[in-house]
């Protein structure tokens, strides 16, 4: 299933934001996946807010915060309007989370990688993706 991971400098969220925006970037990998909105689904949208020393991460030009976002999802998992939709909304949830302008949007990285069938496994049992989307498609009704 989908992983998220931002990679922030320390000290640009605070507890109340990091909380919020943990559950929505794992919510928006959702949309953007077409998975349906159930508890067993929301349970394997994980999300990391990896934040790094002051210092740590930046440019070679200024001292202003990047903000790094990869996501891994299964391959075939996104259509490029897919990969579209997922690249805007994520830069969209860190600027807003983070009180930055739309302007400050090329600040903000979504690097996507999508995980080879048969390189994905939980639970002991490599997972395959044509199961994942039959789960899906049951779990819709």
């Amino acid at each position: 299933m989908p992983i998220i991971q931002l990679t922030l400098p320390a000290g640009i969220l605070t507890a109340e934001a990091r909380g919020t925006l943990r559950k929505t970037l794992a919510a928006t990998l959702m949309h953007w996946e077409g998975a349906p909105d159930t508890p067993f689904f929301r349970a394997l949208a994980w999300c990391l807010i990896d934040e790094v020393p002051e210092g740590a991460f930046g440019s070679a030009e200024d001292e202003l915060p990047r903000f790094r976002v990869d996501v891994t999802v299964p391959e075939g998992g996104l259509n490029d309007e897919r990969k579209a939709g997922l690249v805007k909304q994520v830069t969209a949830d860190v600027l807003s989370a983070t009180g930055l302008a739309e302007a400050d949007g090329l600040r903000v990285w979504v690097l996507l990688r999508e995980q080879p069938e048969g390189t994905w496994g939980a639970g002991g049992e490599v997972v395959r993706f044509a199961e994942v989307r039959k789960l899906a498609a049951a779990q819709r009704g």
